[in-house]
């Protein structure tokens, strides 16, 4: 089970961990992430979409998959994304030991060196966090937009995503085979949205994050 808006007060009961970061623009602003990729097809058509727009976004990438398909991870940098470490094989940081998961990690790092992590289902124990965020920004969401959801159709997604989402939010879309459905639907729905309000898609990056409280 899952809450399409994050409550507000859980960012206050998970200090070291960023929600969502109204307030950093003049300008409204989504931040538009994507877990679990990089993928041929998908992330590409992603990449495509978003060039449309003149939009970035930030990519939380599983590191099996950047060495599977380095070519598209390096055309997630050239574009002007950003991207974030989503440990090597997507681990429930619940079901797994410390050391594993903070090996996991660093073999993930070995693929892309990014200061910014984002753990897979958002699943993360305390002590997982605490050694993590001495080295990364850990990036969460205030926006789940369920395109993972088998049982959500991709108009409700999208309906879904709008409704929530406003200035600062950071949304999760996911770039795998399952979301592929939902993503395709709702995705340009969210931009061509927020695009009519004179909102900008901005990338997440450690400059952007300096001295912003989490």
């Amino acid at each position: 089970m899952y809450k399409v808006k994050t409550p507000s007060f859980v960012p206050t009961l998970t200090k070291g961990m960023v929600w969502h970061l109204k307030g950093l623009e003049p300008q409204p602003t989504l931040y538009l992430t994507f877990d679990d990729g990089p993928i041929p097809k998908l992330t590409e058509w992603i990449i495509q979409l978003l060039d449309e727009y003149n939009a970035k976004g930030t990519f939380f990438c599983v590191g099996h998959n950047i060495q599977k398909y380095s070519t598209i991870h390096q055309e997630l940098l050239v574009r002007g994304h950003s991207t974030g470490n989503h440990t090597y094989h997507h681990l429930n940081g619940w079901k797994t030991k410390q050391y594993t998961y903070l090996e996991n990690v660093l073999k993930a790092s070995e693929m892309d060196p990014t200061p910014l992590f984002r753990p897979p289902y958002g699943k993360i124990t305390k002590r997982q966090l605490q050694a993590l965020k001495k080295r990364y920004h850990i990036i969460m969401w205030d926006v789940i937009t369920g395109d993972f959801d088998q049982k959500l159709s991709p108009q409700a997604c999208a309906h879904k995503a709008i409704k929530a989402a406003e200035d600062g939010s950071i949304l999760v879309f996911h770039d795998n085979q399952k979301a592929f459905p939902r993503i395709q639907y709702a995705l340009p729905k969210v931009l061509d949205h927020y695009a009519k309000l004179n909102f900008q898609f901005k990338a997440i990056t450690p400059k952007l994050l300096k001295g912003f409280g989490e």
